[in-house]
């Protein structure tokens, strides 16, 4: 099969996945609802690929969050089985553009910090204006083993280094294994790195997890990042009453991350528990409300907002399906008290299908971990930790323009503020 045949046969599938954006009731009335959500009810054909293309992708339909990819998938309405698949496994990522190709582009992905030749579904004169050294936010995939660009969300001029890496690092802290899927070099790093940072946990603290607050989490992670000694007699939690309530600083987007994840626990004014755990398969997690979840089962119905609480707990992606492993095997009740808070039935299996499937089906590392295995995040840190140097002062009387600039250069004038003027 030439390139231009398989080109064809994959443009046959995206195809095949808008009519059944169209066709398929359930999917159908989500996706005009969607539509209507993000203001494009009224947008063109031409314009619907660049909104059903995300939506197939990274939407989830129902109580069962059902991607709906899967579920594309699972109809069959397909004219190439093994394409099909191939996009359904699609990676959306920042990359930094390398080379302008005659049928593609060199790309680096800075998530997983690994260089990809891809090809283009449409003719290169579509890209006009995209030049080596930009960044564009792209989605691509592998079949037959070439790798193909299927959408470019947006590009970012070479200027916009600080935007790209911050883009990079909030698509890690939303799904960690971004970092070494279709690479695992890196993943061997990770766990190199994981089975170092648990005996270094374990030597620090002499257990694996530690009930504080987030008056004290941070001070904690902090020395033991450090590898100073922590005295945890006066950062242990004893709260008077465990309650569950929303903490908006833990409402990380994509604009914030990086200033709330410097601010840490403690910014937050009220008291509440943290956990820091160190699972020695997966790496470090900060767990908010770990001690107030596990009093649930220890004191049935005596914490304030439980049902919310379990909720958390259970929809929340950061929490993985260890931590519930952890409480399900020290309290008989776990199910119990689950199915009769959310009037449900599940075993726990059950549960864990239904709401960590993600873990279930995948290696998936702490962020936190991930973090520190990440180019992205170090050079996003120093950018974000560098204090910005204060502008130029204007000058007050008449600068000649072959006189040194003001600002200090060692330049002329003229070659320097003064080039504009």
């Amino acid at each position: 099969m030439t390139v231009i045949e398989k080109i064809n046969e994959i443009n046959d599938v995206v195809k095949d996945i808008f009519d059944f954006t169209q066709t398929n009731e359930i999917v159908k009335e989500d996706f005009y609802e969607y539509l209507a959500t993000i203001g494009a009810r009224d947008i063109s054909l031409n314009q619907m690929e660049k909104v059903f293309l995300p939506y197939i992708f990274e939407r989830r339909i129902g109580k069962e969050h059902k991607p709906v990819m899967k579920m594309f998938l699972e109809e069959g309405k397909y004219k190439n089985k093994e394409i099909a698949e191939s996009l359904s496994d699609a990676q959306a990522s920042i990359f930094e553009i390398k080379k302008i190709l005659k049928n593609g582009f060199e790309l680096h992905n800075l998530i997983n910090e690994k260089t990809y030749t891809v090809l283009s579904l449409t003719k290169m004169t579509s890209f006009r204006g995209v030049y080596a050294g930009q960044y564009i936010a792209a989605r691509i995939f592998k079949f037959k083993d070439e790798y193909y660009v299927i959408e470019i969300s947006s590009v970012l001029s070479h200027s916009q280094k600080e935007e790209a890496m911050r883009y990079a690092v909030m698509k890690l802290v939303q799904n960690p294994k971004l970092l070494y899927i279709d690479n695992p070099e890196k993943e061997n790093e990770i766990k190199t790195i994981v089975a170092e940072m648990y005996e270094k946990f374990i030597s620090t603290f002499g257990k694996d997890t530690i009930l504080t607050t987030n008056k004290h989490a941070d001070d904690i992670i902090g020395a033991f990042n450090d590898g100073e000694e922590v005295d945890l007699s006066d950062k242990i939690s004893n709260l008077d009453t465990y309650k569950f309530f929303h903490v908006k600083e833990l409402d990380n987007n994509y604009s914030n991350f990086l200033e709330n994840s410097l601010g840490g626990f403690s910014s937050h004014s009220e008291i509440y528990d943290v956990a820091v755990i160190f699972d020695k398969e997966k790496g470090l997690y900060a767990i908010p409300f770990y001690e107030t979840f596990t009093k649930i089962f220890a004191n049935k119905n005596s914490i304030e907002n439980q049902k919310e609480c379990i909720e958390y707990f259970l929809t929340n992606d950061s929490i993985p399906d260890s931590i519930l492993r952890r409480v399900h095997n020290e309290y008989s009740n776990f199910m119990e008290v689950i199915n009769e808070t959310l009037n449900t039935s599940y075993t726990f299996d059950e549960l864990l299908q239904e709401y960590k499937s993600e873990y279930l089906n995948n290696n998936i590392y702490s962020s936190a971990t991930v973090l520190y295995c990440s180019n992205a995040f170090s050079q996003m840190f120093d950018i974000i930790s560098t204090p910005k140097p204060e502008p130029a002062a204007v000058p007050t009387q008449k600068v000649g323009r072959n006189d040194p600039c003001p600002c200090g250069s060692g330049k002329k004038y003229k070659n320097c503020c003064g080039k504009e003027a």
